[in-house]
């Protein structure tokens, strides 16, 4: 069976663009959220195997959204995407647990490798 993941960006076209990427690799894409409520929401509903996280979304960000799946599923593996200078931002989503990040603009063979990374 298809590992389970859900996608999370304020950005329709970057939720599309990372589905398309995602299925392309043989995952399943279980649900889309466009903001960090929506995104703990779906994974308590959904419990996927992955989550993709955006870092900055309006209402609650990717990093308050990651410390609240983390409550719920200490295991949970997400990973974070996020534009090159948001260094800071990023380790502060790692240390609040996340697995893994990936920068935007976001490259097809880097999203594949982390799935398989984290999934295979």
């Amino acid at each position: 069976m298809a590992k389970r993941i859900l996608i999370t960006d304020d950005a329709n076209f970057m939720r599309t663009m990372l589905a398309k990427i995602v299925e392309e690799n043989g995952y399943e894409v279980v649900g889309t959220a466009e903001n960090g409520e929506v995104a703990i929401q779906k994974y308590k509903e959904l419990k996927p195997d992955l989550v993709t996280m955006d870092i900055t979304m309006p209402g609650m960000d990717g990093i308050e959204a990651t410390k609240g799946i983390i409550e719920v599923d200490p295991n949970a593996k997400i990973v974070v995407c996020s534009a090159m200078g948001q260094k800071p931002m990023v380790l502060e989503a790692i240390e609040a647990g996340a697995k893994d990040f990936i920068v935007k603009p976001i490259k097809p063979e880097k999203v594949k490798e982390t799935l398989n990374k984290l999934l295979g």
